[in-house]
């Protein structure tokens, strides 16, 4: 059995003919050659999680630019949805409606000629309550300049007392949606004879005759 040596410690192979002092500065040689390693590992490191993040960002703005795109496009779907479900409302409400004129045409001249009376008028007065609630506007008035887009003409004179084309009486009346005319107003029209002058100027004609006379005991 060998017996050990008391506070015997292994040291680093030294070379022969080394002194202590020279193996010393080969250990600290050794430790900052190997010491230079560490930061370059943890710059890699760090270059990769940047460009990581990077492509990570990327990615994010690329699915929050769908997202958008995909919200505007809904939008644009629901307001073109609600669009036509309200033309097809008015278009079949104006479809009922446009059934019910002759109906109307007959209350009206019911009413004129005093015939409006009774049960009769209750049914009458009922049915033009719930067309003005579908929103049936009846427009034409006597007196009110000949609009071509809103009026018909059926007959046409000349009258000494217009200064233009002019309702003088109404047919039939219109009726109107909104904006929409479902049945332009079927009237008489009337416009000024030839050659009259307007009566603008037959109301200065006497006052410049006045301004211009020759005064008294000139």
């Amino acid at each position: 059995m060998t017996e050990e040596t008391p506070g015997f410690e292994e040291k680093p192979d030294v070379p022969s003919g080394a002194t202590p002092d020279d193996a010393a500065e080969t250990a600290e040689a050794s430790s900052e050659q190997e010491s230079p390693a560490a930061p370059e590992g943890d710059a890699a490191q760090t270059v990769g999680l940047t460009a990581q993040l990077d492509q990570v960002r990327t990615a994010l703005n690329e699915r929050t630019a769908d997202l958008q795109r995909l919200q505007a496009e809904y939008q644009n779907y629901r307001r073109r949805v609600e669009r036509d479900r309200i033309t097809v409302k008015e278009i079949a409400t104006a479809a009922l409606l446009t059934e019910l004129l002759p109906v109307l045409d007959d209350i009206g001249r019911a009413r004129e000629h005093g015939e409006l009376v009774g049960g009769f008028k209750s049914v009458a007065e009922s049915l033009e309550t719930a067309a003005a609630k579908m929103g049936l506007q009846q427009f034409g008035k006597e007196g009110e300049p000949f609009d071509p887009t809103i009026h018909e003409a059926l007959m046409h004179s000349y009258a000494p007392d217009v200064t233009e084309t002019t309702c003088v009486a109404i047919l039939q009346p219109g009726y109107r949606i909104g904006e929409r005319t479902i049945r332009p107003a079927r009237v008489a029209v009337a416009e000024p004879q030839p050659g009259a002058a307007p009566a603008a100027q037959k109301e200065e004609k006497p006052a410049d005759e006045e301004s211009g006379g020759p005064e008294e005991g000139a």
